[in-house]
């Protein structure tokens, strides 16, 4: 995921050059994450977090932006190393897809099974989201709605005053100041 170190030959000489994983991308896509291994996930974690990675004692900086999008599979579990919950942290939105209507199963069927293959298409560039980023950061946050957010993850938490008696008696851990930030940033997205 992150790279390796190859050893080339150079003017007669051998020594290590890095090669980039596939993690340095814009945009990531870790299919059914539970099923890496905890070294792997461990990796995505640094690279998600602090968007660099290391490799051989070196950090290497991810390009800007850098989005990871994940698909886990719940149904299946034997196999699977499920998430710790520092790692669930770091994604903004956890998206449950319901499984596909039959009219959507007839579009999947008419995209993936015919002779045309399906193309990606770039759609924007890594200026444009950063500009996008930028903008949306500009959005003010009103203090009504920053006092709801933060009541809100308070009320997550079993120990908070704010906590109902199902969360005291069905939640071990509530929201991080994390999840206020995601709530805020996703609202002005």
């Amino acid at each position: 995921v992150v790279g390796t170190y190859l050893v080339e030959e150079r003017d007669g000489r051998r020594e290590f050059t890095f090669r980039q994983g596939p993690v340095f991308a814009h945009l990531v896509l870790a299919d059914e994450v539970n099923r890496a291994t905890p070294k792997t996930q461990s990796a995505l974690l640094e690279a998600m977090q602090e968007h660099q990675v290391t490799a051989g004692g070196k950090t290497f900086p991810l390009p800007d932006p850098f989005v990871v999008l994940a698909t886990i599979n719940p149904i299946e579990m034997e196999g699977t190393y499920p998430l710790p919950e520092a790692q669930l942290d770091r994604f903004l939105l956890k998206v449950l897809v319901p499984g596909p209507s039959p009219a959507e199963i007839e579009a999947i069927l008419d995209r993936t099974t015919g002779a045309a293959v399906p193309q990606a298409r770039r759609v924007l560039d890594g200026e444009r989201v950063r500009a996008m980023r930028a903008l949306a950061r500009e959005v003010p946050l009103g203090s009504r709605v920053r006092a709801w957010i933060a009541r809100l993850v308070a009320a997550t938490r079993p120990d908070a005053k704010e906590a109902g008696p199902l969360v005291k008696r069905y939640v071990r851990y509530g929201a991080s100041a994390r999840a206020a930030q995601a709530l805020a940033l996703g609202g002005k997205h």
